[in-house]
């Protein structure tokens, strides 16, 4: 990829396959959006969300931010994750994180990195929660391996605290709020089995009542 120009070629060839493969395509995707999924995963350019799932376009709505965090203070997200949940309907949240993090690794270290360090203090107080755990395991790369689960661990609970998604449960709406991880070595996305559908999963003091 020498130039922004070839991602202009890239696009206008994709869509001649589209139209070629089904001349409704543009015209269906054009009349609106109606996707089960909301991915909340990271920036990072080897986890593209459609791509790694086997959908198409119009099938996920997609956030994604570095190292797959999810602040209470985030408008961005919330405002994303609230358009999802009350507006498209979303069945399932699916917070991603992948092995191998750099956001991840940086939040593990005591390094200065600029601005984001403010950003990944959301990552350094869930990794000092579980210091004991990270100390016992030597090797480097499986212990910022295991930060990354627990990452993801601390995200879904974070989105299932929102008053959004627990408004969602309040009113009926079916919501899975979901746990995953991709592996860089080898492409797979592997279920953390930490799904959560109702808001009698969530510790007395998050649920809103």
């Amino acid at each position: 990829m020498s130039s922004p120009k070839a991602l202009i070629d890239n696009n206008k060839s994709w869509a001649q396959r589209q139209s070629e493969a089904n001349p409704a395509f543009f015209k269906d995707l054009a009349a609106g959006q109606a996707p089960e999924y909301l991915w909340i995963g990271c920036s990072d350019s080897r986890v593209p969300a459609t791509e790694i799932c086997g959908v198409h376009a119009g099938d996920m709505f997609v956030h994604r931010n570095v190292a797959n965090v999810v602040a209470n203070t985030d408008l961005n997200l919330l405002s994303v994750l609230q358009y999802a949940v009350e507006v498209l309907g979303v069945k399932h949240v699916i917070v991603c994180g992948h092995y191998g993090c750099g956001g991840v690794k940086a939040a593990m270290s005591n390094d200065k990195h600029g601005m984001i360090d403010n950003w990944l203090r959301n990552i350094k107080d869930v990794c000092a929660q579980h210091t004991e755990e990270l100390d016992g395991i030597a090797d480097v790369a499986a212990r910022t391996d295991r930060m990354c689960e627990i990452n993801v661990a601390a995200q879904v609970a974070n989105v299932c605290h929102t008053s959004i998604v627990q408004g969602a449960w309040e009113s009926g709406q079916p919501l899975t709020v979901h746990g995953w991880i991709f592996g860089l070595n080898d492409g797979l996305l592997k279920d953390l089995d930490l799904s959560v559908d109702n808001v009698e999963q969530l510790p007395e003091l998050y649920r809103l009542r």
